[in-house]
């Protein structure tokens, strides 16, 4: 497989502009990535621009805390899907898991997948605010749910994906698709994500890591 499709390439600023989008859309027609990924405002118009390409669009729920309700994120589901959202990237509620209210962030997936209606469903983490022992738990978690990711990171938090957290998530995630996101700018963090036992990748800086170039970004 090309490197190229093992990319989610990213656009999740805050104060991304239209013109910004458009140069993100023709990064992704130039190096066919497997999909992209943007903030909710924008999936309609990335569906529309990349219709007949192949290229899926994705989007986030619960992004970046995870704190909302189930019933927002639902919503925010239902809401991207209708848009015509490809992919969907959910945020667990982070703080129930650390309670140890498993049940909670179970239905809560459960209820994301459900709405996403067969879609690609990633479930982030955010490893940067769990134990070992928290990584290990959300990875059981995930695996008996029909979600089709565990991804590490939204990028927001105070690290991103580590080498040693995609290998707990790859061994305990019963056979789920492992994608790391966060920190990941060059070629050299891409093949070390891949190496730990990632399936995807995502960053903003996929152009640069197709052709082996630097810069600084998500």
């Amino acid at each position: 497989m090309n490197i190229n499709e093992l990319i989610d390439h990213t656009y999740l600023k805050a104060f991304g502009t239209r013109k910004e989008i458009d140069l993100f859309l023709q990064q992704a027609r130039e190096y066919h990535f497997q999909s992209i990924c943007v903030n909710p405002i924008y999936v309609r118009y990335c569906h529309e621009a990349l219709a007949g390409t192949g290229i899926h669009v994705g989007t986030v729920v619960g992004f970046p805390l995870g704190a909302n309700t189930t019933e927002t994120k639902v919503f925010e589901t239902l809401n991207a899907v209708k848009n015509g959202a490809d992919e969907i990237d959910m945020v667990i509620n982070i703080g129930e898991l650390k309670s140890g209210n498993y049940d909670y962030v179970r239905t809560e997936i459960d209820a994301v997948v459900k709405a996403a209606g067969g879609r690609i469903v990633k479930v982030v983490i955010e490893t940067c605010y769990l134990s070992d022992a928290e990584i290990v738990a959300a990875s059981e978690l995930i695996a008996k749910t029909d979600a089709t990711y565990i991804k590490t990171s939204t990028g927001y938090g105070s690290e991103g994906a580590t080498k040693a957290a995609v290998q707990l998530m790859k061994k305990h995630g019963g056979g789920k698709q492992i994608m790391a996101s966060g920190g990941i700018r060059t070629r050299m963090d891409f093949e070390r994500m891949l190496d730990a036992g990632a399936n995807r990748i995502g960053t903003s800086n996929g152009d640069q890591i197709v052709k082996n170039e630097s810069r600084s970004g998500y």
